[in-house]
């Protein structure tokens, strides 16, 4: 790999109790419009992206007492849960994240939502922050 794995912010992600008030709220205040609205079942959230130019927010509600997004606001409120950037290939970002040393969440990418392949990054490794790796479309078959 040469040149630098990031490419772009895909999103920052923010943990709310009420997603529909947060839509509302970028809508109002910010004459931001909603593009993409998904519930993700796997990671127990509901998610919607509000577009930022050619980035967005990601609006994130629990959709299980169990899940990650539950257990953020119930330890530290609603606020900032993680930031996402674009990829090329998303399993050699997060191998290159490894063979640094760095710790992460995921081992292998996975689907994510609206068709994209994601990885996360422990935060321990990231000076307290989740990052999460997005590449758009499916992860490619590797031989």
């Amino acid at each position: 790999m040469t040149g630098p794995l990031l490419t772009e912010i895909d999103h920052v992600a923010i943990a709310v109790r009420d997603i529909d008030a947060a839509i509302e709220w970028y809508a109002v205040t910010f004459g931001a419009q909603l593009a993409h609205r998904e519930l993700v079942e796997r990671d127990g959230v509901e998610e919607a992206l509000v577009r930022v130019a050619e980035s967005y927010v990601q609006l994130l509600t629990p959709t299980r007492e169990d899940s990650p997004v539950a257990k953020f606001l119930e330890a530290r409120g609603e606020g900032l849960h993680h930031v996402a950037y674009r990829v090329a290939d998303c399993a050699e970002a997060l191998d290159a994240v490894k063979r640094a040393g760095n710790r992460v969440v995921d081992e292998t990418p996975r689907p994510g939502s609206r068709g994209t392949t994601i990885a996360f990054v422990h935060p321990k490794s990231s000076f307290g922050t989740l990052v999460e790796l997005v590449q758009e479309g499916p992860a490619p078959r590797r031989n």
